[in-house]
């Protein structure tokens, strides 16, 4: 568990790289920072994707301009990617 003195506050950006992070994660991507093992879980990729399209639906027209476009962003990148694992069919 983080030390709260060394702990970086949470904010909307944080947290939308943190559901970023989870479904890089499990496409593969990126390893798994606690058990640095590669990990592939199109399921859980698209679920985190899902969140993140929710959350930009129920925040619309309450995001700095920034955080707008940090969340279509990754979004357009995640689906993209995870399009590509889907072209490949791995199981």
């Amino acid at each position: 568990m983080a030390d709260e003195k060394t702990a970086q506050p949470i904010d909307f950006s944080t947290f939308i790289f943190s559901l970023g992070s989870a479904a890089l994660i499990h496409l593969g991507i990126t390893p798994n920072p606690v058990t640095e093992k590669t990990e592939y879980n199109l399921d859980h990729a698209k679920q985190n994707i899902d969140l993140l399209a929710v959350l930009k639906e129920k925040t619309a027209g309450n995001l700095t301009k920034e955080e707008e476009s940090l969340i279509n962003n990754l979004l357009h990148s995640l689906r993209m990617k995870y399009m590509e694992e889907l072209k490949k069919g791995k199981p």
